[in-house]
């Protein structure tokens, strides 16, 4: 029969020493039993078998026969805790080709490039939208924020004469407010951009600088 007991892991061991020597020394299969400990609730559990409700507990192994620590086992993991340990392996597989792949454009970065210029050719044309980009948003900006400007001229002038403002002119000023705050946002967004490619096009020139063994641009 099954013998399950609250006890400590010293108090296993001790258990276990004082056992008769022929309850230590019997058949072959007695040797291979095991006793397992684990925790429940606040208590700590110790058996010669594995109850059905403990079996994805995390818990140490001892042999029944020396009463020497055999192994331990980790706890079943939950649902989201596999996924969220299969998201990490996936992460940490992106991570190690991302590092291969930026060992290879290194490498290709030195076979290619002669020197900073020619690298610096790289990132023209990306300059060239972005800022084409930045300049079209500015002047958008700037002729919505006239247009605007002269709307609401126009509708306090009424007002100030006595005259209601019409509908179609007070819809004219929200849209024409509408269609600038949008150009505002993606002027912001330009700008930002430009700003990340200056940061992108020095530390690659950093980058290339330091695989060639060469001095830092006294531009930087």
């Amino acid at each position: 029969m099954s013998r399950i007991v609250s006890i400590t892991a010293i108090g296993l061991l001790l258990a276990v020493a004082t056992l008769p020597v022929h309850a230590q020394s019997g058949k072959g299969e007695a040797k291979a039993k095991k006793l397992y400990c684990w925790n429940k609730g606040s208590e700590r559990i110790c058996s010669d078998t594995l109850p059905q409700d403990a079996i994805n507990n995390a818990r140490e192994e001892f042999s029944a026969a020396s009463g020497l620590r055999r192994g331990e086992v980790e706890r079943t993991l939950t649902e989201e805790e596999r996924a969220e340990a299969a998201v990490a392996a996936a992460q940490r597989q992106l991570d190690l080709a991302a590092e291969q792949t930026r060992q290879r454009t290194e490498q290709a970065m030195l076979s290619t490039y002669e020197n900073e210029n020619d690298l610096r050719r790289v990132f023209v044309e990306r300059t060239g939208i972005i800022d084409n980009n930045v300049q079209t948003a500015r002047y958008n900006v700037a002729s919505l924020r006239d247009a605007l400007v002269s709307l609401l001229g126009t509708a306090g002038d009424r007002e100030l004469a006595g005259q209601p403002v019409v509908e179609k002119q007070a819809a004219s000023i929200r849209q024409r407010h509408t269609e600038l705050v949008a150009q505002l946002r993606m002027q912001n967004s330009f700008e930002q951009q430009r700003r990340a490619l200056d940061v992108e096009i020095e530390e690659t020139l950093q980058r290339y600088r330091l695989l060639k063994g060469v001095a830092t641009d006294p531009r930087g």
